[in-house]
């Protein structure tokens, strides 16, 4: 991976960080320190979810999630955050996840 490349990822990095601050106000958000394994810490440090960033010209989702799944802690989401250029971002996560969030969410709706 060259260096623009390297730069563009932690460019996208910081935005993810700066979005979930905004979205978890009060919380300690800020972007992994990272290795060259990119296994000791996520790419985004957040509270629940384990963030893999990727924003490249192609981009396989499944391939960005097996990622975080592999390093995530226990109790930690895996969450790929992706973006295809010049495209809208969006995130890819499992299916088991995701519906524990919409039923996290739905209690707080209804009760």
């Amino acid at each position: 991976m060259g260096k623009a490349e390297r730069e563009k990822g932690k460019v996208w990095e910081r935005k993810v960080a700066a979005l979930f601050r905004e979205a978890m106000p009060g919380e300690q958000i800020k972007r992994g320190i990272q290795t060259r394994e990119g296994d000791e810490a996520a790419d985004v440090e957040c509270p629940v979810f384990w963030v893999e960033c990727k924003h490249r010209a192609q981009i396989s989702p499944q391939a960005a999630l097996s990622q975080a799944q592999d390093a995530a802690p226990r109790g930690r989401m895996p969450l790929a955050v992706l973006k295809k250029n010049r495209n809208k971002p969006f995130v890819a996560m499992y299916l088991d996840d995701f519906l524990d969030l919409v039923s996290e969410w739905w209690d707080t709706r209804t009760s």
